[in-house]
């Protein structure tokens, strides 16, 4: 038996998957299509799945801890949505000196700042760089120099900052301070050439950190320590985030995209995955 199945969308495929959110508030699975652009929303009550026409590029949601709707990571940069119907109303753009580059994947630590980080549209130069969003709406540029900022995830402690760079192969690690600040980027995991490249991640509350293979066609579990764990094949290349859902938080949803591969009969579809560990809860934006 395979170790997932597939999420009926009948012939819905995205161009990008990205973002995916887990909301208790509404039994449900947020994610983006990053090129569409589009929001979706599967509900795990019944299955029945929403989509909503974005007006630009749109890398990733997180839910307001204390108000309606999300704050979103669009090419513009951050901003606050509300859906049913669709309203955008910007809060700043990080980089209006580079109007080639856009948000791309953030989550939320338990304290509700926001970690996002930003690429350019091409991935071709390391003009991209991490940001933490705080509750008063300040944006603070925290590192740069990425070509594709990816992926960030917390240890269950708090005491660590997973992020990436999935155009150099790298699995970054920064110690994680209350008051938010950064300490020294170390290099957590180094992935090899046939491996594919790091995307999404989310870490277990056992602290494993699951990694998406971007060209990889699987996703991975690494330890604490960053040993490889175990490998979870998937029938489409690029798989881009990982996200556990449900009550329990013991369901895994993985996203794909199909870019560039109309060869690819399963490309950009949405996997449920049987992980046997159960995720954490996500963060929420605290401002």
């Amino acid at each position: 038996m395979a170790d997932y199945t597939i999420v009926d969308r009948g012939a819905l495929r995205d161009t990008l998957g990205e973002g995916l959110l887990w909301s208790s508030r509404d039994t449900a699975l947020y994610w983006t299509d990053i090129l569409a652009p589009a929001l979706n929303r599967l509900s795990l009550a019944d299955g029945a799945i929403d989509r909503w026409a974005m007006p630009e590029p749109i890398g990733w949601v997180i839910e307001r801890r204390t108000a309606p709707g999300f704050i979103a990571g669009f090419q513009s940069g951050f901003a606050e949505l509300t859906i049913d119907p669709v309203s955008i109303t910007p809060i700043l753009d990080p980089e209006p000196d580079l109007p080639d580059n856009r948000l791309n994947d953030a989550k939320a630590d338990t304290a509700g700042r926001i970690w996002a980080g930003s690429m350019p549209f091409a991935a071709d130069r390391p003009s991209g760089s991490l940001y933490r969003l705080n509750t008063d709406r300040q944006v603070i540029r925290m590192d740069t120099g990425y070509i594709v900022a990816n992926g960030p995830a917390f240890s269950p402690d708090g005491r660590w900052l997973y992020h990436n760079d999935t155009g150099l192969r790298r699995v970054y690690r920064f110690a994680l301070a209350a008051d938010g600040m950064l300490g020294e980027r170390t290099t957590f995991i180094q992935f090899a050439a046939d491996w594919g490249r790091p995307d999404g991640m989310t870490v277990d509350a056992e602290g494993g950190l699951w990694i998406a293979h971007w060209g990889g066609g699987r996703i991975s579990r690494f330890t604490p320590g960053g040993t490889l764990d175990r490998s979870i094949a998937l029938p489409a290349s690029q798989i881009t985030n990982i996200c556990f859902a449900g009550p329990d938080l013991d369901r895994m949803f993985v996203s794909s995209a199909a870019e560039g591969l109309a060869d690819e009969p399963l490309a950009g579809c949405l996997f449920e995955v049987r992980s046997g560990v159960r995720g954490l809860p996500p963060g929420t934006f605290a401002g």
